[in-house]
């Protein structure tokens, strides 16, 4: 027999001035295979058109679908509600800027992240688009592959105790992207380049290790190895610049 869903979904408009924040319930029928995806689709069409989210790809690939369910971030598109009690809270992620209800922008950050990183290969090599593809050992080839699979949905930085302390903290998506560039023997940055960038509290010293990161990601980044990987290599970097 289906079940009847109760949603209680957070609310707010900051653009307009007369929302305040609160909780909304909804009521919905469950059918076969329904994901939080599919159930937010049905009360925004059904219910309440006014209702934001995010979505895009519905294939947990792009990362837009991310909210807190309940109290843990996920992606409401992989997220299927016979995994889910009758009651579920949805909330939408912190850190981010909030653009409305479920809604956050987590563009900005991002990009902000990606320039504070220099998120590019760093090379003294002119371009030459006529010349074949630099080779590389399969097993690198793998593991920068590895690194690359993050979405950028943002569960991570809002899992994040550090990040919800300080808003100058990169996090372990930022972090992830540093160990690419590190394992990528096409960036020529050498770790004291690296150690001005993240051997800092704002950077791989200011992760408490508290891994929640790792544990809520959707795509199962290996995030505990690489910021032990980091932390490790700065850590190295640190005492050779101290004895110097």
């Amino acid at each position: 027999m289906a079940r009847n869903l109760q949603f209680e979904i957070f609310r707010y408009n900051p653009q307009d001035p007369a929302s305040v924040p609160h909780m909304q319930k909804y009521v919905l029928d469950e059918t076969e295979n329904m994901t939080l995806f599919i159930a937010l689709n049905r009360l925004r069409e059904e219910q309440d058109p006014s209702l934001q989210f995010d979505f895009c790809c519905r294939a947990a690939i792009c990362g837009a679908c991310a909210m807190v369910i309940n109290g843990r971030p996920n992606l409401a598109c992989k997220t299927k509600t016979k995994e889910l009690p009758d009651e579920i809270t949805l909330l939408p992620l912190p850190v981010f800027k909030l653009v409305g209800d479920l809604s956050v922008d987590t563009g900005v950050w991002f990009r902000q992240m990606y320039d504070k990183v220099e998120s590019w290969v760093h090379t003294s090599k002119a371009f030459d688009p006529a010349a074949l593809e630099e080779r590389m050992d399969n097993a690198v080839a793998e593991q920068v592959y590895e690194l690359e699979r993050c979405i950028e949905c943002g569960c991570c930085v809002s899992a994040c105790g550090t990040a919800r302390l300080r808003p100058d903290f990169l996090g372990a998506a930022s972090l992830n992207r540093i160990a690419r560039f590190v394992v990528d023997p096409r960036d020529q940055r050498s770790d004291k380049d690296y150690y001005q960038i993240i051997g800092n509290d704002e950077g791989i010293f200011g992760c408490m290790g508290l891994l929640a990161c790792e544990d809520v990601c959707p795509k199962g980044l290996p995030l505990q190895n690489q910021l032990g990987f980091l932390r490790r290599r700065m850590g190295i970097t640190a005492l050779k610049r101290l004895f110097k």
